[in-house]
């Protein structure tokens, strides 16, 4: 028997590379998308959900009816639950309002017990996502914290799993690797293997506009000043995450809501991926640093394509989601026709 297995934790990993043609048709390299959608989570979530709960159980912190908690913009969220139902366990997440409607409904489908909290306070504030988490889990008997931004575990599920299928996957030849950074461990993980490899290899990271992260790893100081709100989820941040190595990174760019969302629809028009709101963001970090930066026609660049577009049907690839953020309207590259929805009466 092929291809079969006792439970859906099999199939977490060992996900594809597919080579964009259309999108990144300017650069001289040839550009692969790390399509983690094909976990069966559809993010790359899933490999620190699992790495992180089975080192907890084989440390005896994990029992029969425990409860995982943590703070999520909904993709660790889902892997967590995900993996909580097979294993046995309550699990219990703190999202900000920033996410949307739909992605609650899948966690709470998933038996997760949610907690809504305010996105544009301090990561400090009692009301924060971070901080609710903490507190249910100090509250909550026979717990464990998951605290994927600070936990190290974060960085070594990528260093063991994600790096080497890249490695593999190119016959080491990658010479650049380029990942949205939220709490930063897909990219620090996948780059410190990388560099071990290759220390000549590329590391990008790709920030929002309105974190602090990309200033940062520039200055080594918190600018409060770039701080605002805005709407990419699960990338970006307000803190320091312990689970991003600074120093596997090579440089930052940083990429704004309209343009990332018009590229999230771009990548499903001409590649046929339907990727999530960040998929678009790491695709257009790869183009801008492409205009500043020379590609050989040897170059072979990997980007790492977080989750799937399902999650994002209400926001990014709706009509109305993006004319309400004047993102239409605006639109630089004139998409308005391709996108138009006639209603015949």
């Amino acid at each position: 028997m092929t291809n079969v297995h006792d439970n859906i934790l099999g199939l977490i990993g060992k996900t594809p590379l597919v080579k964009l043609n259309t999108v990144t048709k300017d650069i001289a390299g040839t550009v692969y998308a790390k399509l983690e959608s094909y976990n069966p989570g559809h993010s790359t979530k899933d490999r620190i959900a699992i790495h992180i709960i089975e080192a907890a159980e084989k440390k005896g912190l994990l029992k029969p009816g425990s409860t995982i908690v943590e703070t999520t913009s909904g993709n660790t969220g889902f892997s967590i639950a995900m993996v909580s139902i097979i294993k046995g366990y309550k699990c219990i997440l703190a999202v900000s309002n920033k996410t949307k409607k739909e992605k609650i409904a899948y966690l709470k489908a998933l038996g997760a017990t949610v907690y809504i909290c305010p996105a544009n306070v301090p990561a400090d504030d009692p009301r924060s996502y971070y901080e609710v988490a903490k507190r249910i889990a100090s509250e909550t008997p026979n717990s464990i914290y998951i605290n994927q931004y600070f936990n190290e575990l974060n960085i070594d599920a990528h260093y063991q799993t994600t790096g080497p299928e890249i490695w593999e996957q190119t016959e080491g030849k990658i010479t650049h690797l380029i990942a949205c950074t939220g709490t930063g461990g897909t990219l620090s993980g996948s780059a410190k293997f990388l560099k071990e490899k290759n220390p000549n290899i590329k590391v990008i990271g790709v920030d929002a506009s309105g974190s602090i992260l990309k200033g940062f790893h520039e200055t080594g100081k918190i600018n409060k000043d770039e701080i605002h709100p805005y709407q990419i989820e699960g990338m970006g941040k307000n803190l320091i995450p312990a689970a991003l190595l600074f120093d596997k990174v090579d440089e930052f760019v940083r990429v704004n809501d309209e343009m990332s969302a018009y590229r999230t629809r771009e990548i499903a028009l001409k590649e046929a991926i339907m990727g999530g709101y960040t998929t678009g963001a790491v695709t257009q970090g790869l183009l801008q640093y492409a205009n500043s930066h020379e590609f050989s026609k040897n170059d072979v660049v990997v980007a790492i394509f977080p989750d799937h577009g399902s999650r994002y049907i209400t926001k990014v690839y709706s009509d109305k989601w993006m004319e309400e953020q004047g993102f239409i309207n605006n639109c630089v590259h004139n998409y308005d026709e391709v996108f138009k929805t006639e209603i015949i009466k």
